[in-house]
């Protein structure tokens, strides 16, 4: 299964994996609280602006005790209904969890829209409370409601910019399953450019305009004091750097987070390790950066699948000399050395055995031909029913590719004998002239190695077969031996091998 990389808060908001009634009461607690948080700091907000911007000597004994008492009020009130209406609103949207089902493309729009849908109704409920504080203020100190309609506005704002990033961080595992799955390429939520230019909007732009509001209104004043004045600019310039800043740590959050869970994937990816994946919890152009993400290690897992598959058919070497150009038919001429091993009596060993004993004696045989070859950086060409056809010096050079193939050969027949006691092998070498390629047709085709070489080392494996130690070399492959191979090796005789006129000299093992 792939490691799947998160953001590091899952924490706290959890994982998607885990049952949904324990998703939706954490969920639940973790964005009521938030919410609740932020509502209380806007409160704060419009006590602040109210002592600041009120004209004249500020707000009155009788309009402080009515905001005293309607803020809390109205406060707890709307955090009742707000909560009430997000609980019945987000059961509605994520019945297709509840359901524990997948979403359809409606359900999962609606879910990833979640979080606007619930910083509407909490914006609708800051402009109910501009209406009723607006009111308050006409009644109880006309000259305040201006400044009324400001302070709970510009409150307003803030709080539904702080809002809508903690609804949007709190429901991320309910995106999360929602997005699970989907590779389209479609957008679902709005962009991150759109997203950025509306918190600025909210978070910066609109404290900002309120200074221009507070100019105003100090111009309405008749004699106004520059250090009430100096407060007002004080106090909207510490909403503008505190709460600015606050929205766009969270905005960066949300934008960042799902990038560096791409980047330490990414790392990973660049290690070779493909069995990662990045969770996808985003709707905008960051989560088609997750997905995209997954869809090309998916692809890269793939590809190396089918890699390694075609290597164990065909060879690594073979594999890789294929992959880094094109591969088409035709041959050259090399001079390469040839390792042939044939079991003796296995058809013998075969008719007394049931067969999965049969197979497994074989695949102990070709593993310990497999791993000494593979070692000595030969390929193994061909396994042709109980015989092995190896080839050193092909399709990649192999500078001495004499002395590998010997040296295969001496600690194959070693590890025969005291691994597999119970079947014998001859094992012939031949170095020369053999023209290496791919044959076949233009669809269906295979990399193979034809020539003297390869006939001569078929017949010196099958007279090595009556040869002490089993084991029959060409003595061209001891000339081209290195001077620490030379020496393990004895002159045994020349023969006439099937196909020549001429006899071969032929070496065995000292």
């Amino acid at each position: 299964m792939a490691s799947v990389y998160r953001r590091g808060n899952d924490w706290l908001v959890g994982s998607p994996e885990q049952p949904f009634t324990r998703l939706r009461a954490r969920v639940q607690v973790l964005l009521t609280t938030l919410l609740i948080l932020t509502n209380v700091i806007g409160a704060g907000i419009v006590f602040g602006l109210t002592f600041l911007i009120t004209p004249g000597e500020g707000p009155s004994r009788s309009y402080l005790t009515a905001l005293a008492i309607a803020v809390p009020v109205y406060v707890v009130g709307a955090v009742v209904i707000g909560a009430s209406t997000v609980t019945v609103s987000a059961l509605r949207a994520l019945r297709w969890a509840l359901e524990e089902r997948e979403p359809t493309d409606a359900e999962r729009r609606t879910a990833l829209r979640l979080p606007l849908r619930l910083t509407l109704m909490q914006s609708l409920l800051w402009f109910g409370g501009v209406i009723v504080f607006g009111t308050l203020a006409i009644v109880i100190q006309p000259g305040a409601a201006v400044s009324a309609f400001f302070a709970v506005g510009i409150a307003g704002v803030v709080v539904s910019a702080i809002a809508y990033l903690v609804t949007e961080f709190s429901l991320r595992p309910v995106a999360a399953r929602a997005l699970a799955g989907r590779s389209t390429t479609d957008r679902l939520g709005a962009g991150v450019q759109r997203r950025m230019i509306v918190f600025w909007s909210l978070g910066t732009g609109a404290p900002v305009l309120g200074l221009v509001v507070a100019a105003f209104i100090a111009l309405t004043i008749d004699d106004p004091s520059v250090k009430r004045l100096s407060w007002v600019v004080a106090g909207l310039a510490v909403v503008i750097l505190v709460f600015g800043l606050l929205v766009t740590v969270l905005n960066a959050r949300a934008v960042v987070g799902p990038i560096k869970a791409v980047q330490a994937a990414l790392t990973k990816v660049g290690e070779g390790n493909f069995d990662v994946e990045v969770r996808v919890d985003d709707g905008t152009e960051l989560g088609l950066l997750q997905s995209g993400f997954n869809e090309m290690v998916q692809g890269l897992r793939e590809r190396e699948r089918i890699r390694d598959l075609f290597g164990r058919h065909v060879g690594q070497s073979v594999a890789r000399a294929a992959t880094v150009g094109d591969v088409e038919l035709g041959g050259e001429t090399r001079i390469v050395s040839v390792l042939m091993i044939d079991l003796i009596g296995s058809t013998t060993y075969a008719e007394n055995r049931p067969p999965s004993e049969v197979v497994g004696m074989l695949n102990r045989f070709f593993e310990v031909v497999v791993e000494e070859v593979d070692r000595r950086n030969g390929l193994v060409n061909k396994f042709m029913g109980d015989a092995v056809l190896a080839i050193f010096g092909a399709p990649v050079d192999l500078d001495d590719h004499a002395t590998a193939a010997l040296a295969s050969a001496r600690v194959i027949a070693a590890r025969l004998a005291a691994e597999m006691p119970e079947i014998g092998a001859g094992i012939g070498v031949s170095t020369g002239q053999a023209v290496a390629g791919n044959v076949g047709h233009s669809s269906r085709f295979e990399y193979t190695v034809i020539g003297d070489a390869v006939n001569a080392a078929a017949r010196l494996t099958e007279l090595a077969k009556d040869v002490e130690g089993r084991v029959l070399v060409s003595s061209a492959s001891v000339s081209a031996a290195s001077p620490e191979e030379k020496p393990l090796w004895a002159e045994h005789e020349s023969v006439v091998l099937r196909g020549r006129d001429e006899p071969t000299d032929t070496f065995r093992l000292a």
